[in-house]
């Protein structure tokens, strides 16, 4: 079903990466990039190429890898870390909260790979907890973007920004969101859709999702709201009060674990100013099976279909 990919509608998020890295090498001369022997898979290998002198690789040691990036911080660079979002956030978590957050270092963690989408590597390779370690670091900004194009959106952004960044990206095709230019702001909402009966706040490849299954039920007669919550770390409390204000409903969408991630990171901020119900779609809290990417989010219910489904059977039976 997913066998070819459509090239007017998908695009590889590691390639839109890559291409952003080799951008901004231009611009940021202080700019270093730093890997753990995934100079190809993490699409950096053309920064490498150009700049030999600014890119570092660690080799199979990612703690170094962490480690090398926070002292390179305090000598005034500005470090891009080009990880798997499992070995980054596992493997050297105690090397970002004690030598990037805690100090505070102007050090950038892109963490490729994340959730689902390393496929048929299984849990080993794939991450479903890293938003809601990251999240929990002091003053760490967490972002998830949706597409190729956010995905370099979100990579110019944490460049810019003074401070450390977190950027969970993706893998390979995923479904095109944004056609058009768009304004990226860290910690601001993007609203994709109007709707009045349901909103569904959703980040990284489940934002295609929503869009999708707001246009399955706009065809049953329902209004859904679609809000691309790109930032989990400083959430946008004033667009999810927003959705709480107008909606019948708001259902999360991410593809990461459902307890701690971005549907907890909403939930908090409702449980202290509003109520509204809502409904969290993400991985439920076990290891999935091992599988082809779209095929598990299908068989985990990240998919349209299922976001279209809840919405009905929750607004039919309230």
């Amino acid at each position: 079903m997913h066998g070819v990919m459509d090239s007017s509608k998908y695009k590889k998020i590691r390639d839109a990466f890559g291409a952003t890295v080799l951008e901004l090498g231009e611009k940021y001369p202080d700019m270093v990039v730093l890997t753990a022997d995934l100079m190809y898979p993490t699409r950096t290998d053309k920064f490498a190429q150009k700049y030999p002198q600014r890119f570092i690789d660690v080799g199979v040691a990612e703690q170094n890898l962490v480690g090398i990036a926070a002292g390179l911080a305090t000598c005034g660079k500005i470090p891009l870390v080009a990880d798997y979002a499992n070995f980054l956030c596992l493997r050297a978590g105690e090397q970002i909260r004690n030598d990037v957050v805690y100090t505070n270092l102007n050090v950038k963690l892109a963490a490729l790979s994340s959730g689902l989408t390393f496929g048929v590597g299984g849990p080993s390779h794939q991450s479903y907890e890293d938003v809601s370690l990251m999240r929990a670091l002091p003053g760490l900004i967490v972002i998830v973007p949706s597409d190729a194009k956010e995905t370099g959106e979100a990579v110019k952004a944490a460049m810019e920004y003074n401070g450390p960044v977190f950027l969970r990206l993706g893998r390979d095709e995923e479904k095109i969101v944004y056609h058009d230019e768009f304004k990226f702001r860290i910690g601001k909402a993007i609203t994709l859709k109007e709707g009045e009966d349901v909103a569904v706040i959703a980040n990284g490849p489940m934002v295609a999702e929503a869009v999708a299954a707001a246009e399955m039920l706009a065809m049953e007669g329902i209004s859904a709201q679609v809000v691309n919550m790109h930032t989990v770390k400083p959430i946008d409390q004033a667009a999810v009060f927003a959705c709480a204000d107008k909606a019948k409903l708001i259902i999360t969408v991410e593809e990461h674990n459902v307890v701690g991630g971005l549907g907890s990171a909403v939930l908090e901020v409702l449980a202290e100013r509003r109520s509204c119900p809502v409904i969290r779609i993400g991985i439920p809290d076990v290891f999935p099976i091992i599988g082809p990417t779209f095929e598990l989010r299908e068989h985990l219910g990240l998919c349209a279909a299922n976001i279209a489904a809840a919405a009905k059977k929750h607004l039919q039976s309230s």
